[in-house]
This record gives C-alpha cells, sequence and structure tokens, in this order.
C-alpha cells in the first residue's frame, strides 16, 4: 500500500512533483535530457528514424534516473504515477526554461 495520497488533479500532483525534485543537480539533469530528447524526437520525425525515438526515450529517462538515484535519493513518480510524471517533467521544463524556476 503507498503512502503517497491519489492526486485528483496535476495541480496537485505538481506540488509533490516539484518537492522530488528539490536537488538543483537533478533538476539540470532532467531539463538536460528532457532537452536532448526533444532534439531527437525532432530528429527522428524530420528524418523518418524510428531507431531515434528509442534513443529520445532512453535519453530522456536516463539523466533523470541519475537525477533521482545519485542526488535525489528517492524513487520516480514515474512508477506510480506515469501521465502527470510526464506532464511534471515538461512542466517543470518549461518553468526553467522561462526563469520561473531557477536552473
Amino acid at each position: 500500500m503507498s503512502s503517497q495520497p491519489p492526486y485528483r488533479t496535476f495541480r496537485e500532483f505538481y506540488s509533490f512533483y516539484l518537492s522530488e525534485h528539490a536537488n538543483p543537480v537533478s533538476r539540470r539533469l532532467h531539463f538536460l535530457g528532457s532537452s536532448m530528447a526533444l532534439i531527437l524526437l525532432t530528429a527522428a520525425l524530420w528524418q523518418q528514424n524510428g531507431g531515434l525515438l528509442g534513443l529520445a526515450l532512453l535519453q530522456g529517462y536516463a539523466f533523470a534516473w541519475v537525477g533521482h538515484f545519485f542526488f535525489e535519493h528517492n524513487r520516480l513518480a514515474t512508477f506510480r504515477y506515469p501521465l502527470m510524471s510526464f506532464m511534471g517533467d515538461w512542466c517543470m521544463w518549461w518553468q526553467i526554461l522561462t526563469g520561473r524556476i531557477r536552473f
């Protein structure tokens, strides 16, 4: 049984998500991994290359996992909340890009 309450809205979840990404190095790794995944996804679509799609997915998660295991010392919310975590990744990425969250 999970000790974490179920989240009814993304807004509720996002507060939890940010608390799981308090370490600046972890946030930087997430941002870099997501940025590289976005570049690879764009290249995959442009070149119609399925192999780059897999690499984009791997790239995004590899950086995030390093951040969680070595800097945050917590479990990825992706396994418990896959859709909200995906949304949280991109919301945090955008907020870092626009300066609302410190890089």
